[in-house]
């Protein structure tokens, strides 16, 4: 399992859509689906 798939479970786990935790986290949402999607993006 990577860490992508890791935040994407967790992610769901917690009911959170990619918008959701970027709002949490301060950040995009395309940085959260770039980590999910094994991306690089900040």
């Amino acid at each position: 399992m990577t860490t992508g798939d890791r935040i994407a479970q967790k992610r769901k786990e917690n009911n959170l859509t990619q918008e959701e935790l970027a709002y949490r986290l301060g950040v995009s949402r395309q940085a959260v689906s770039g980590w999910e999607n094994g991306g690089s993006q900040t």
